[in-house]
């Protein structure tokens, strides 16, 4: 419908604020639309794109990593374009995007973790899982993070996917790890490790663990660890089987089918064993006296229905400790506040409706301004989960669009914007210089029989691009 009054012919110009699933869905779908004509420029801090697919997906799934590929194909549009290592509220603000762009979307993700709020966190040895993940993928905030491995126990708090993906990484043995993408100074650092037991511990049951059935499943298929449940902690009470039968999900049937063959397991003299328990909770970390963890205390569960129906956890007066010296916490993530957009405090996510960034006393949205991804809707979800979230943003962002609702910029120029952007940081990577690196980190782990090694500093980027 080329020819339609209501088609926007001028490229209705749009800045998107990080460069991960949900970034790269809301550009796509901006830039297909046959009725505004969208520029997108996605903005990343890192010189890398993809976000958490990068940074965040564990080296040994490299088939989730594929999804790169549908990004890749989006980026080649010519009204796209990429500037890595650019700085929300540092390189560029708010008002320099109003007055460039008509639209403004903020896809930063999910960044820091939550505490558990128990005596002892922050002792030597307790750490957030996330820097963990960070540091193992080759994050370059991360890379100089140290992680005592000379412990010989572990305990990961949480059991969602990133709680799995870390007590997996922590159990795979040399050989394993050396055959992933994995950064070379973490797989340096596992080649040294004396970790001997991991524990992974859930506040509920097996029927509410957040993990996947395929997560769960191949931990049974380490080469080098043994894998451990307690059978009265899988075994189900009634309020578990009342959800699971209302539920009528093979998947989760077969969750927990797997759950309690491992609580027939024995021991098999394997170099590590991988404990996964539920129904416990810990409540303080003790030190020596040098501030290093020693024991974890933990209560047992039971659980117990709320008024909204769900099950929740409820501490009994029995307790337990466990002999350990490192600690990961993985118990919810929560977004950051950005410079002048209002946040939600309480649930860590910008204030927006429907993807519609909101002013917080007026409950109404704010012209040109939007959001998706966990920074959107919080922490939940998988890759894919962010497709529709960010569909649904794009479309209220199409439909204010048609009506003229958005910013009135005084420099819409696409060269004008590429100016002050290779003003205020010259050191900006394009679309081009990742498929570069993207080309020489493939080429690297060729050599080594391995899917990629990563560049993992800034400097280093540079250097092999020849911008040192």
């Amino acid at each position: 419908m080329p020819n339609s009054p209501n088609v926007t012919l001028e490229p209705v110009r749009v800045a998107i604020i990080g460069s991960g699933p949900a970034a790269f869905y809301a550009a796509e779908h901006l830039l297909k639309s046959p009725r505004v004509t969208a520029a997108v420029d996605l903005f990343d801090r890192l010189p890398t794109p993809f976000g958490l697919v990068r940074g965040g997906v564990a080296p040994d799934h490299q088939k989730i990593k594929n999804v790169t590929k549908v990004f890749e194909q989006i980026a080649k549009h010519p009204r796209f374009r990429f500037f890595g290592n650019v700085e929300f509220g540092t390189h560029l603000n708010l008002a320099d995007l109003r007055a460039r762009y008509h639209q403004v979307l903020f896809a930063t993700g999910a960044q820091t973790d939550r505490r558990m709020n128990i005596p002892g966190e922050d002792l030597r040895g307790s750490h957030p899982a996330t820097e963990f993940v960070a540091w193992y993928n080759g994050h370059p905030d991360f890379r100089n993070c140290h992680f005592d491995l000379s412990q010989e126990r572990v305990a990961v708090v949480g059991i969602g996917n990133v709680a799995i993906d870390v007590a997996r990484i922590l159990s795979l043995s040399p050989d394993e790890l050396a055959a992933t993408d994995i950064a070379d100074h973490a797989l340096a650092a596992l080649r040294q490790s004396r970790v001997k037991e991991v524990y992974l511990l859930g506040r509920r049951g097996p029927a509410q663990a957040a993990f996947s059935t395929p997560e769960i499943r191949e931990l049974g298929e380490m080469h080098d660890a043994d894998v451990l449940t307690v059978a009265s902690e899988v075994a189900l009470d009634e309020l578990s089987r009342a959800e699971i039968a209302q539920a009528n999900d093979p998947a989760l049937a077969k969750k927990i089918e797997i759950l309690q063959a491992y609580a027939r397991h024995q021991p098999s003299g394997k170099a590590r064993t991988l404990h996964v328990r539920f129904l416990v909770s810990p409540v303080e970390l003790l030190g020596d006296a040098n501030g290093q963890i020693i024991k974890m205390r933990l209560v047992k569960n039971v659980l117990t229905q709320t008024a909204t129906g769900n099950l929740a956890a409820q501490a009994t007066d029995q307790f337990e400790e466990l002999p350990v010296g490192l600690v990961f916490r993985s118990v919810g993530y929560r977004g950051v506040p950005l410079p002048d957009v209002p946040f939600n405090e309480r649930a860590g996510t910008l204030a927006n409706i429907q993807g519609r960034v909101i002013d917080p006393a007026t409950q109404q949205p704010l012209t040109g301004l939007y959001t998706a991804g966990w920074i959107k809707r919080g922490p939940s979800g998988v890759i894919g989960t962010n497709k529709p979230d960010a569909v649904e943003t794009a479309n209220a962002m199409l439909e204010d669009a048609e009506r003229g609702a958005t910013f009135q910029p005084a420099d819409a120029d696409a060269a004008r914007a590429e100016y002050l952007i290779r003003e205020r940081q010259p050191h900006y990577f394009s679309f081009a210089d990742w498929l570069a690196l993207d080309t020489l980190e493939v080429a690297r782990g060729k050599a080594q029989g391995r899917p990629r090694v990563k560049f993992t500093s800034v400097a280093e980027m540079r250097a092999v691009l020849g911008r040192a």
